[in-house]
C-alpha cells in the first residue's frame, strides 16, 4: 500500500521535505542567535552607560578601528588639544533640550599615524555661542571618554542642513573636517564624560543595528516565521503522505471506479450480465 512512495512524484516530495526542514530550522535558530547577540550588546551598553566615565579605559589604538564591539567603549588618549580650530555641532538634543555640541581636535603626535582625534568636551543648552565655550586645556593632556562611530548626514540636526558659519559643524566626522584642518583626522570621535563647567556630558549613542530596537524584534519574528515554516512542511507532507495512502487502500479494496484489484477479491465479484442477457432485454416484442 505505501509503494506509491518510491514513485518519482513522491521522491522529489521527500527530497524537498528532507532538505526544507533543517534549512528552516538553521535559518531560525541562525534569526534567534541574532537577536540574543543584540540583547547581550544591549545590556552591555546599559552597564557601560552606567559605569559612565568609570569604567575600565582602554589605550585608543586598542580600539581602533571602531566596530559594533568597540563602540561604546571607554578609550583613554594623550595629546594636545588644537585651540586654533574651536568648533560647534549645532542643532543637537540632550534630554529634550536643543543646544549644540562643544567639539576639540586632540592631536596625538606620532601615534596612530598623527591622526588627530575629534573629542566633544560637552554639550550647552542654546543657540550655539563661541563666547560661551570654556576653552580647550592646554599642553599634554590625557583625555578618556566613550567612544563613537563617525556620523553621517542623516545625524545632523533640521538647523545643520544648510550653510552653516565658519566653525560649525553639521556633524562629527572626517569627511566634514577634510577642509577644515591641514591634517588627518580619525575615523571616529570620543565623547567626554567627565566635562568642565558649564559643559554637560553628552550621552554616547548605540550603534546602529544593535539593542533592542525594532530591527531586533524583527529578528525575534524572524525566528518565528522560520520555525513555522518547517512545521508547515512537515504538516504538509504527512496530510499529502495521508491522502495518498487511503487513495491506495481505497484502490486495493476496488472502491475507486475504474480500478479492479487483482487476485481472489476480484473472482469473489457477483458476475455481471452477460452481453447476450443485454441483448435480450433490448430486443423489440415484435
Amino acid at each position: 500500500m505505501y509503494r506509491f512512495l518510491l514513485t518519482p512524484r513522491w521522491w522529489g516530495i521527500n527530497i524537498f521535505a528532507v532538505l526544507a526542514i533543517p534549512v528552516c530550522v538553521l535559518m531560525g535558530s541562525w534569526q534567534l542567535s541574532r537577536f540574543d547577540d543584540r540583547v547581550d550588546r544591549h545590556q552591555e551598553q546599559q552597564e557601560q552607560s552606567g559605569t559612565g566615565a568609570h569604567g575600565a579605559a582602554r589605550p585608543l589604538e586598542k580600539l581602533l578601528p571602531v566596530t559594533q564591539d568597540t563602540v561604546g567603549r571607554t578609550a583613554e588618549v594623550t595629546g594636545r588639544f588644537d585651540t586654533a580650530h574651536p568648533l560647534l555641532v549645532p542643532d543637537r538634543t540632550v534630554k529634550g533640550k536643543r543646544g549644540f555640541y562643544v567639539l576639540s581636535l586632540l592631536r596625538t603626535g606620532q601615534t596612530n599615524g598623527g591622526k588627530a582625534l575629534p573629542v566633544v568636551r560637552g554639550w550647552l543648552p542654546g543657540e550655539p555661542d563661541p563666547e560661551r565655550v570654556p576653552a580647550a586645556p592646554k599642553g599634554k593632556v590625557t583625555v578618556r571618554g566613550v567612544l563613537q562611530a563617525p556620523e553621517s548626514h542623516s545625524d545632523a540636526g533640521e538647523g545643520a542642513s544648510g550653510g552653516l558659519p565658519d566653525g560649525q559643524l553639521g556633524y562629527v566626522s572626517a569627511a566634514t573636517l577634510v577642509n577644515v584642518v591641514p591634517y588627518d583626522v580619525e575615523e571616529a570621535w570620543i565623547t567626554e564624560q567627565r566635562t568642565e563647567r558649564p559643559l554637560r556630558p553628552v550621552p554616547p549613542v548605540a550603534p546602529d543595528n544593535t539593542g533592542l530596537d525594532m530591527k531586533a524584534f524583527q529578528n525575534l519574528g524572524y525566528t518565528a516565521q522560520w520555525f513555522v515554516f518547517a512545521g508547515f512542511v512537515v504538516f504538509m507532507w504527512f496530510r499529502f503522505f495521508r491522502r495518498e495512502a487511503e487513495l491506495a487502500k481505497d484502490a486495493a479494496l476496488g472502491l475507486i471506479p475504474g480500478d479492479r484489484p487483482d487476485g481472489p477479491e476480484a473472482d469473489a465479484r457477483p458476475p455481471g450480465p452477460s452481453s447476450e442477457d443485454a441483448a435480450a432485454r433490448n430486443r423489440s416484442p415484435a
